[in-house]
C-alpha cells in the first residue's frame, strides 16, 4: 500500500486540524491542573467551549477566502523597566515610533475576537506599564484566553487583587534558570523578589507560569529536574520555553544546537507526564506542521505601533493596523507568500525560521 498523496489544499487543512486539535489538548490540559477550584474551572470550560466555536467561525472565513490564525501575539509596548541582554525590543529599535492607543489596541482585540481568534498573547517590552487596558480588554472579552509574558516586577498586592476578577489572564514571568541564571541577565537579586511574587499570586488563587528563554548555556538547567522543582514548588503551573533567536550579533553561540534542538519535544513530552504543570516550546515542532507557523498559519504579531508580522522575531510588514481593519491586513500579499511556502521555513538553526531567512523573507516584502 502506498502512501496518500495530499493536494496542498488539503495539507493545509490537515495542519490546521492538528493545531486546533493541540489548543484544545492544552487547554484540557490545563483543567486537569487546575482540579476542582470553581474559581480557575469555569473560566477554562468557559475558554475551551469558545475555541471549539471559534475555530468554527475560523473555518467560515477560510471558505470566503480569509485565513484567520488561532494564535494573535500583540507586542503592546516597546517601554520596559529592565535592560536584559539580548531583548528582541531592544534590537528592533522600536522606541521613536508612537504605540497604538487605548481605543487602537483595544479595537484590535475587538476585530480579532470577531474574526475568531481563540487565544491573544500580550508582550512587550513590559506589558503591565499598560495594566489598566490589560484588564479592561480581558473583561471585555471572557472567552479569550490572555497569557501575559511579564518580568513580573511590577506585579504588587493592588495588581494581584485586580487579576482575581481576570481569571481569562495568565501571567508568564520570565526565569532563566535558577538564581545565578536569572540574576546574570535581569539584575541582581530579581530571581528573589520573582519567587516571591509567585508566593503572592498563589496566596489570592491565580493560575500563572513562567516564560524561560532556552538558549545552548542554560538549556540542562532550565530542562532539569532540581530547576522545575522549585518552579513547581512555587505553584508555577506552565512552562513556556522560548527558543533564544540572536537579535543582537555575537549571540550566536547561545542558539540552542542542533541536538538539543532535536530532543526539547522530547523532553517537554516527559516533563508533561512527570509533573502537575503544562510545558510548551515555542515555536514548537515546525516540522510536525508542515512548516512555519508564523505569518498567519498559525500566528500573527502585532508590534507596539501597529504594525502587522509574521512573528514578534520578523520585523518585516506591509500593514499596519491603525490605517486598516484586521480583516484586510490578514489579507496582505507578503504574509500570504510566506504561507505559501513553509515547506521552506522548516528547519531553523536559531528560534525563528523566519529569522534565520531574513535575506529571503527581505526579498518577499520587496516583491510584494
Amino acid at each position: 500500500m502506498t502512501d496518500q498523496i495530499l493536494s496542498p489544499h488539503a495539507e493545509q487543512e490537515q495542519y490546521r486540524d492538528l493545531f486546533n486539535t493541540t489548543i484544545g489538548e492544552v487547554i484540557n490540559h490545563v483543567i486537569r491542573i487546575i482540579g476542582a477550584d470553581p474559581s480557575l474551572i469555569i473560566p477554562a470550560g468557559r475558554i475551551l467551549r469558545y475555541q471549539k466555536k471559534a475555530a468554527k467561525i475560523r473555518l467560515q472565513h477560510e471558505k470566503g477566502g480569509l485565513l484567520v490564525p488561532p494564535v494573535m501575539i500583540i507586542s503592546i509596548t516597546s517601554r520596559c523597566n529592565l535592560t536584559c541582554k539580548g531583548c528582541y525590543m531592544h534590537a528592533r529599535k522600536e522606541n521613536p515610533r508612537s504605540e497604538m492607543s487605548p481605543e487602537m489596541l483595544t479595537s484590535i482585540i475587538d476585530q480579532a475576537a470577531e474574526l475568531g481568534v481563540s487565544i491573544i498573547v500580550i508582550a512587550g517590552g513590559e506589558p503591565l506599564v499598560r495594566v489598566v487596558e490589560i484588564i479592561r480588554i480581558a473583561q471585555t472579552n471572557p472567552n479569550i484566553l490572555f497569557p501575559v509574558f511579564t518580568n513580573g516586577l511590577m506585579i504588587d498586592e493592588q495588581m494581584v487583587d485586580t487579576l482575581t476578577s481576570c481569571r481569562n489572564i495568565v501571567p508568564l514571568i520570565s526565569f532563566e534558570g535558577l538564581r545565578d541564571e536569572t540574576d546574570a541577565r535581569r539584575g541582581n537579586g530579581v530571581f528573589d523578589r520573582l519567587l516571591a511574587t509567585c508566593h503572592l499570586l498563589k496566596s489570592r488563587g491565580i493560575f500563572f507560569g513562567c516564560s524561560i528563554t532556552a538558549t545552548s548555556a542554560n538549556f540542562e538547567i532550565v530542562t532539569g529536574d532540581v530547576f522545575i522543582r522549585q518552579m513547581t514548588d512555587a505553584h508555577i503551573r506552565v512552562f513556556s520555553y522560548v527558543e533564544y533567536v540572536p537579535m543582537t550579533s555575537g549571540s550566536e553561540d547561545l542558539i540552542l544546537t542542533h541536538e538539543q534542538k532535536k530532543n526539547l519535544p522530547g523532553i517537554l513530552t516527559r516533563l508533561n507526564q512527570k509533573y502537575p504543570a503544562l510545558f510548551l516550546g515555542f515555536p514548537g515542532d515546525e516540522a510536525y506542521y508542515g512548516g512555519c507557523l508564523a505569518a498567519g498559519r498559525g500566528f500573527v504579531h502585532v508590534s507596539p505601533s501597529g504594525d502587522l508580522e509574521p512573528c514578534p522575531a520578523a520585523s518585516f510588514s506591509d500593514a499596519n493596523l491603525t490605517e486598516m481593519p484586521l480583516k484586510e491586513g490578514l489579507k496582505s500579499q507578503f504574509l500570504q507568500r510566506l504561507r505559501d511556502t513553509p515547506e521552506v521555513l522548516t528547519e531553523s538553526a536559531g528560534g525563528c525560521a523566519l529569522h534565520e531567512n531574513q535575506e529571503w523573507v527581505g526579498e518577499i516584502l520587496s516583491q510584494s
